[in-house]
């Protein structure tokens, strides 16, 4: 059995909003969308979602998964002690943040596989420099013993290119058998999930780390800055696909393409186009500039020629606009 924990209680005082910070939207929908999505892909069956900040709002958008509140919030391991209706589920758990819209299915399938023979699998990444992030220290054979926070690297350790990208698969009897044994000895008196590395290591369990390949999927989102970073990559990550499939996208930095939106082949999109929601577009078919598509069918051979189109079907070989606003009713 698969399950997942996702970490949304915070507020995310950097966005500078009243909108909890995994709703705010990229491209279609709420960033903590994205996430649902792709553990939904892998067959997640329980997706339990960490609320503080907003709570309601969270639950309302995303009613069909589970829920645990933290208030006050005292760190990432906290969060997960206030999961308690996990704590008798078989199989594995992946926890993820909340504001990493950019996860791909293929790395979380990457991530399960990996934790098959072990306790804990947590995803990290290798940088020229480290940085400020936390690093991975492995003994000998390869094995995971630890992850120490920049701040507390020895010169050695500060050498260490491999960080912790702040994902991870646990054995979900192991996980709930040891998260009490976390304890805020940090200057923030919190308690860290990372820990849990150690904990698990030091009783001669094993642990992995899987190293992932494009480093840009797991960036987080803490300001309106980093949230256009990751339109960009979503929005390029989502029209590169549909080139490949032999869509001919005139101008792909200047159109927006729905991450559920289907097209059909011998395809011509214009440049300052949007298709968004469950828009679907069917086979030579040719979209002129200044168009806007949501949630409609565009049938072979249509053309739609700078115009809104919203909810309603355009049938095959009609032609629409220029400067229509077609809509249902």
């Amino acid at each position: 059995m698969r399950n997942a924990i996702i970490m949304a209680a915070g507020k995310g005082t950097r966005m500078k909003s009243t909108l909890s910070k995994v709703m705010h939207p990229i491209i279609d929908r709420p960033m903590l969308g994205y996430i649902v999505d792709a553990l939904r892909a892998v067959h997640v069956e329980r997706i339990l979602i960490v609320v503080g900040y907003q709570a309601q709002s969270i639950q309302d958008a995303f009613s069909d998964c589970e829920f645990a509140l933290q208030e006050p919030q005292l760190g990432t391991g906290h969060a997960i002690m206030q999961c308690k209706q996990l704590a008798d589920a078989k199989g594995d758990t992946l926890i993820i943040n909340g504001d990493g819209p950019c996860i791909q299915p293929e790395t979380l399938e990457k991530l399960f596989q990996a934790n098959q023979d072990a306790s804990l699998t947590l995803l990290s990444a290798v940088l020229e420099d480290g940085a400020h992030y936390g690093r991975i220290v492995r003994d000998e054979n390869g094995n995971v013993l630890s992850i120490v926070e920049a701040k507390d690297c020895t010169p050695k350790q500060r050498e260490i290119r491999e960080i912790n990208a702040g994902m991870y698969c646990f054995k979900n009897e192991d996980l709930f058998a040891h998260i009490d044994d976390l304890q805020p000895n940090n200057a923030q008196n919190e308690y860290y999930l990372t820990d849990m590395v150690s904990i698990l290591a030091n009783l001669g369990k094993k642990v992995n780390a899987c190293v992932i390949e494009d480093r840009d999927e797991v960036m987080g989102i803490n300001d309106c800055v980093e949230l256009n970073k990751a339109y960009v990559w979503m929005r390029n990550h989502i029209n590169t696909g549909w080139m490949k499939q032999g869509v001919q996208i005139v101008d792909p930095l200047r159109t927006v393409i729905g991450k559920d939106v289907k097209i059909g082949h011998d395809v011509i999109i214009h440049p300052n186009v949007e298709i968004l929601g469950e828009t679907e577009i069917g086979d030579f078919v040719e979209i002129l500039p200044g168009s806007y598509i949501k949630d409609a069918v565009i049938g072979n051979h249509a053309m739609i020629d700078s115009s809104k189109v919203v909810s309603t079907r355009v049938e095959a070989n009609q032609s629409v606009g220029p400067m229509a606003y077609l809509h249902s009713g």
